[in-house]
């Protein structure tokens, strides 16, 4: 078997090897550390000599690597009764413990970006030097937030349950980061999104599969060779990923179905009419104001009713789209990028120039600001 592989069931194996060293007792913190010296050893031996039962091999050497590690911890005493107790080699009982991982990780006296470092290694399978990599940190800074992520959660019961929507956050938190290092994140998050949904039956968890598909069936068109950004109006839709969008709207239609609405789902309902959509111009606009009216609903977030805004300028109009923007918060977040849009829409480009170059000092990232600051060139260059 191929190196790649042997990573990708080793990553798939270590939520369920980690789950059964809790449930025969090991503490959390010291379980995950065990099993990650586990992946490190499979890494070392298996290339040569592969085991039969990989499943068991990792359960048998992670138990043992706990054990070690229990009895050179003078403060843990209490635990050396577990030392007679390590079971024979052999077949390992077959149970998912995914989902009690997914709470535990995603625990609400966690940070957002302790939950999702904590999700990458103990349910993801990822090293923290991946991690890093990904999240673009020292590798040292980032295993100090991993330790101390284990250290907050260390307390908790493995089979208390927890917040659904905590750990849809998460993942989603986990989609957004996209690309870096040697770790795709979007994809990561996907094959994360779609172990939790085969562990419970939610329409949100649902939802947020659909959205991540629609959204990730878009990714080829989203850049220019050069990394420019492309607006989702001047895409080329034929880079679309047309059996992504079809799984996502199955997955959105047998939610939607449900008549349990979330903001996952609404959000996907939005995406959905974007995919389908043949050109920019067949947009269902109407359709996707009525959505953004229900995500604002479930959510009261000022962020939709600025999404929104620029969907009523397109259903009925730049003028519609400025005065539902004149209602907002001028400090939010691409406030000035979507009024510069609606106001270009409107015919006044001096505004919009001017306001395309307030957007691009206050963007995120390089690749906004770099698209903000070509709109303002090309109007300014209009306007001459």
């Amino acid at each position: 078997m191929s190196a790649e592989l042997d990573e990708a069931l080793l990553r798939s194996l270590t939520p369920n090897v980690l789950g059964i060293l809790c449930r025969r007792g090991a503490d959390f913190a010291t379980a995950e550390d065990a099993v990650q010296e586990a992946l490190i050893e499979a890494v070392r031996v298996w290339p040569g000599d592969r085991p039969k039962d990989p499943k068991g091999w990792l359960v048998t050497v992670a138990w043992r690597k706990f054990l070690d590690m229990a009895r050179s911890d003078a403060a843990r005493r209490r635990r050396e009764d577990l030392v007679d107790e390590e079971p024979a080699p052999g077949p390992v009982p077959e149970a998912d413990d995914t989902l009690q991982l997914y709470f535990l990780c995603a625990h609400p006296s966690l940070t957002p970006s302790s939950a999702v470092a904590l999700t990458l290694r103990a349910v993801g399978g990822l090293t923290t030097r991946q991690i890093a990599e990904a999240y673009l940190v020292p590798e040292a800074t980032m295993a100090q937030r991993i330790s101390r992520a284990k250290r907050t959660v260390s307390g908790v019961r493995f089979d208390q349950a927890g917040d659904v929507a905590t750990v849809l956050r998460v993942l989603y938190l986990v989609f957004n980061e996209g690309y870096s290092g040697d770790v795709d994140l979007a994809a990561e998050a996907i094959r994360l999104t779609r172990r939790l949904s085969a562990s419970i039956d939610h329409p949100e968890v649902a939802g947020l599969l659909a959205l991540m598909l629609l959204h990730h069936a878009r990714r080829a068109a989203r850049t220019a060779p050069g990394g420019e950004l492309i607006p989702l109006a001047e895409q080329d839709r034929g880079e679309w990923d047309t059996r992504l969008i079809a799984e996502g709207v199955e997955i959105l239609q047998a939610a939607l179905a449900r008549d349990r609405l979330g903001e996952f789902q609404a959000q996907a309902a939005i995406a959905a009419l974007h995919a389908d959509a043949p050109t920019a111009e067949e947009t269902d606009w109407v359709q996707i104001v009525e959505w953004y009216d229900e995500l604002a609903r479930l959510t009261g977030s000022p962020v939709v009713r600025l999404n929104r805004a620029v969907a009523v300028g397109e259903a009925d109009g730049p003028r519609a789209g400025l005065a539902a923007l004149a209602e907002l918060d001028d400090s939010l977040p691409r406030y000035a990028a979507v009024a510069a849009y609606l106001h270009e829409r409107d015919g006044d480009l001096a505004t919009a120039a001017r306001l395309y170059g307030e957007a691009a000092d206050k963007a995120a990232n390089l690749a906004e600001r770099a698209h903000l600051t070509r709109q303002a060139a090309r109007l300014n260059a209009l306007k001459k």
